[in-house]
């Protein structure tokens, strides 16, 4: 988690401890919490920042829970009228020994087995046979008590970075290539076998419908500062077009990651970036701070 250091802005605070490390002036500081998974990006952090009333750059509570709880986000998207692959979701004690049967007839095989609360594909399974399905869902109860399994989709895997508070930017869209059976952990991280390809080799008019939909998902998230919205694209079998598959409010942030390598392809530099995502994070904070005050 990383601070950066700003012109004095607000009222004065008292010192104020954070993680073990002290923030002398928290008026000066906005925190860029650059965590994925669990007690990172999905609201525990951001509201121990809401309570040291500090800002902080991203999503607020709210957006990083819903954003990170593929269960709860995949329902508001529902409602939303958002296109998504077709999905159940159900928490560990609402599983019976006919749910696996019941999941194949309805979303076909193979489909995918997803704990709700993980990020960067872990413990994700892809099921070919109703036994396999079993598994997945055993191994996804490893990581979290919520599951999502979803139908398979037959797609390219387009990618959108989105920065902004109540205005967002919207970037070219990028696409994953994955370089194993799906873009899985071991191909994010330990094969290196996946390509990135920006921009996505797409229509005019098929990047100006992703870019709008991205721009819906991200509102209707509830997201700030910065996030990425993945989709695939069907075009054949049931030709559906962009479908939303996830939506990560705290992004690999690194030079070779392609949500800023989607901003660069746009216009922006890094240091750009960075500037921009700790200015929405004082707009954020103060017009926090400004309705909240009493």
């Amino acid at each position: 988690m990383l601070p950066a250091q700003l012109d004095p802005a607000g009222d004065t605070l008292s010192p104020t401890t954070m993680l073990g490390e002290a923030v002398e002036s928290p008026e000066r500081t906005v925190i860029l919490p650059l965590l994925h998974g669990p007690m990172g990006e999905d609201g525990t952090v951001q509201g121990l920042l809401e309570l040291a009333n500090i800002a902080y750059v991203g999503s607020g509570v709210l957006g990083s829970a819903v954003a990170m709880d593929k269960a709860m986000a995949k329902q508001i998207l529902n409602a939303a009228g958002i296109a998504q692959a077709r999905f159940r979701a159900f928490a560990e004690h609402q599983i019976t020994p006919g749910l696996p049967g019941e999941l194949a007839a309805e979303l076909g095989l193979p489909c995918f087995v997803k704990p709700a609360n993980m990020g960067s594909s872990v413990g994700v399974s892809k099921a070919r046979t109703v036994e396999e399905l079993r598994d997945a869902i055993d191994y996804a109860l490893t990581y979290d008590e919520w599951i999502v399994v979803e139908e398979a989709i037959d797609g390219r895997e387009i990618e959108i970075a989105v920065i902004g508070n109540e205005d967002p930017f919207v970037s070219m869209p990028g696409e994953i290539v994955p370089g194993d059976d799906f873009y899985s952990y071991d191909d994010k991280y330990v094969n290196d076998a996946s390509t990135g390809i920006i921009p996505a080799q797409i229509s005019a008019e098929q990047t100006d419908e992703i870019r709008a939909k991205a721009l819906d998902v991200y509102r209707a998230l509830r997201c700030e500062g910065l996030a990425r919205c993945d989709f695939f694209l069907e075009e054949a079998g049931e030709a559906r077009g962009f479908l939303c598959n996830e939506v990560n409010t705290m992004p690999g942030f690194t030079p070779i990651s392609m949500f800023p390598k989607m901003l660069i392809a746009s216009g922006m530099t890094y240091s750009e970036i960075i500037d921009r995502l700790v200015e929405l994070a004082i707009d954020r904070h103060q017009r926090r701070r400004r309705n909240t005050k009493h």
